[in-house]
């Protein structure tokens, strides 16, 4: 068992993706067909001998509690091992005030509670694979107040936009936390990762507390940069920011590459999932699937083109699916086109004949929906 405990925290409330968060929190949107976005935060720490871990829940909690049940799924020790869902809904109307700060306020004393000297603070709305057993010990061989991991990109002018920066010295050091107005192509993307003792983490909840009802941990983090000796660490491999709909569409579609789904995928790394007994997928004599990344209990019967169909989807004879998000138990009926969509669950395209967006520009059909 690792050293510390683990923290998956509530996304924050400037990450906005219309339509899907209607219904779920990120955590729990579909992801690739067959996970949900929080397995892959768990199943790091699980893989990493993590079995204290602490789900922060903000919104529309039932689909996220079903799918994490017992947690027996994340092979978490079932001795000694520990899966806890908290609300950190703060009861102002004012979503400013429903910080990460205030959930952890209202949890203060089960967090104050646990044994284990560390904390692993980890995003619900990010996608990676990482050791945090590895970079645990990295951090106490540094001798850092915090770690913080980071992913350098190339891209942060178009992407990640939403999401915070680290500006780092040349040891690594971090000098401030800020966001990414997309002035820079450059950039190091802050993980919303955090490795620091747990009393330290204690500390700063009650520092931000005095300071202000709606600041954030980053916040309080970057105001403390010049007190505490706070650190970067590089990530390598797959990473992807689920933090408006277009980048929930892009890390979707990005894992239909072979070379990106090997950088996040590896058998000695497994992510865990909540499964189900379905039947394999049974493609008819007409269907003619291409370049798509297709779940359990599906019925092929027309053409797919690079997208990502979910478990119990029916594609009928005639239909054309062209780089689409197809959630979970949708039918695609007989001649229909659907091009550069996301398709929430249980929905039906049976009337309309072609739901064609710009490239680009995903369009998005509504969960149990009928047109």
């Amino acid at each position: 068992m690792a050293n510390a405990f683990g923290i998956i925290a509530s996304s924050g409330t400037h990450i906005k993706v219309e339509g899907l968060l209607d219904y779920r929190p990120i955590a729990a949107f579909s992801f690739l067909g067959r996970y949900r976005v929080i397995d892959f935060p768990i199943s790091n720490m699980s893989n990493s001998d993590i079995d204290h871990i602490q789900v922060y829940i903000r919104r529309k909690p039932r689909s996220l509690v079903e799918h994490l049940g017992t947690g027996r799924h994340y092979n978490i020790n079932s001795k000694k091992g520990r899966l806890q869902i908290l609300f950190a809904q703060n009861s102002s109307e004012n979503d400013v005030y429903n910080t990460d700060i205030a959930g952890y306020l209202e949890n203060i004393e089960m967090i104050e509670r646990v044994h284990q000297p560390y904390v692993i603070i980890a995003p619900s709305y990010m996608v990676y694979a990482a050791n945090y057993d590895t970079l645990l010990q990295t951090h106490i061989d540094s001798g850092a107040d915090i770690t913080l991991l980071y992913h350098s990109v190339d891209n942060a002018k178009e992407a990640f936009l939403n999401c915070d920066i680290l500006n780092l010295n040349k040891q690594k050091g971090v000098e401030s936390i800020e966001k990414n107005r997309g002035s820079a192509k450059n950039r190091n993307i802050f993980m919303d990762t955090y490795i620091m003792k747990k009393d330290l983490f204690v500390e700063l909840i009650h520092k931000a507390k005095k300071m202000s009802s709606m600041i954030t941990l980053p916040q309080i983090v970057n105001a403390s940069c010049s007190e505490l000796d706070i650190r970067g660490v590089a990530h390598r491999g797959y990473f992807a920011s689920i933090t408006d709909f277009k980048s929930y569409f892009d890390a979707n579609m990005s894992l239909i590459d072979l070379k990106n789904s090997l950088n996040l995928f590896n058998p000695e790394w497994p992510i865990y999932t909540r499964t189900n007994d379905s039947c394999p997928t049974q493609y008819f004599d007409n269907a003619d699937v291409k370049n798509s990344v297709v779940s359990n209990g599906c019925l092929i019967e027309g053409t797919v083109e690079n997208s990502v169909i979910g478990r119990g989807c029916q594609i009928k004879k005639g239909a054309v699916v062209k780089n689409c998000v197809i959630l979970a138990n949708s039918i695609i009926d007989e001649d229909v086109h659907v091009e550069n969509q996301v398709i929430d669950k249980w929905a039906q395209i049976t009337r309309e004949r072609e739901i064609v967006a710009e490239a680009g520009h995903p369009g998005y059909i509504r969960r149990d929906d009928i047109l």
